[in-house]
């Protein structure tokens, strides 16, 4: 697989040239395929990725970006090898590989940070299943978590992921554009133009992004709301498709001239 990424990913030729694309549709400098929540499905992202690598041979895109967006961990059952194969890619293939932050990642990371305090709703989130994945039974903590068992078990799991790894995860960022696509995780405030959105609203929404129209051209790819499938409407790209109970994880394929195919597994 990863072979096969290097070939494609190499491609780095000119594009054909072509009229200029309808305004009203995701535009994309260059091939992009953004995918929707993992959440701890490591099978389910190993088949992804062989549906995006045929894609890519198959149509022929040179330099496309593969945009990942957010909620890795948490609810499946294979969050820490989900976390460990993305680390690769997007370290293997920095220039076409962009992992964007979501919030169980936000709930992790300030868990590590203040267990007392943070564990306790990243554990109502869906967290066992991450502890479990890296070999710590939660039991204990759904039972009676104290701040003392937080304190230990967050001491335990920063030593299994490990600093490499956490360093990582904390600087992956909230946004990735294109043209006039960008890639979030749960959404942006319509009023606000896209390079003035908070942190927080990236991470967990906004009130009025289903319901009011931008005012801009602004197409805006994202998860953490779950359908029953990826949505193209109105500047919006819903892509979360609750692969870890459902097990379909969506991906959208955009091309530069605005076409777009969704992959699924």
């Amino acid at each position: 697989m990863i072979t096969q990424l290097r070939t494609i990913f190499g491609r780095k030729g000119s594009q054909t040239a072509s009229a200029p694309p309808a305004p009203d549709l995701p535009r994309p400098s260059t091939p992009t395929y953004v995918v929707g929540d993992v959440h701890g499905r490591a099978d389910l992202l190993e088949l992804m990725l062989e549906l995006i690598d045929a894609h890519i041979g198959g149509t022929g895109g040179q330099d496309p970006r593969l945009v990942f967006v957010g909620d890795y961990i948490d609810h499946g059952p294979d969050s820490a090898r989900v976390l460990t194969r993305l680390q690769e890619l997007s370290q293997d293939f920095p220039d076409n590989v962009v992992c964007l932050m979501g919030n169980h990642e936000r709930m992790l990371l300030d868990t590590l940070s203040d267990p007392a305090l943070r564990g306790p709703r990243w554990l109502r989130e869906g967290g066992a299943a991450t502890l479990a994945s890296y070999g710590i039974d939660p039991a204990l903590l759904v039972e009676s978590a104290t701040p003392a068992l937080w304190a230990k078990t967050s001491e335990e799991l920063a030593q299994a992921i490990g600093p490499e790894l956490q360093d990582w995860l904390a600087a992956c960022p909230l946004s990735w554009h294109s043209g006039n696509l960008w890639a979030v995780h749960a959404g942006a405030d319509p009023t606000r133009p896209m390079t003035e959105q908070t942190a927080r609203v990236q991470l967990w929404g906004h009130p009025e992004f289903d319901s009011m129209l931008r005012g801009d051209d602004a197409w805006v790819a994202h998860g953490h709301v779950v359908r029953d499938a990826p949505m193209v409407r109105e500047g919006r790209i819903s892509l979360d498709t609750g692969a870890w109970m459902t097990g379909k994880l969506s991906c959208i394929a955009i091309q530069p001239d605005g076409s777009y195919n969704f992959l699924q597994t």
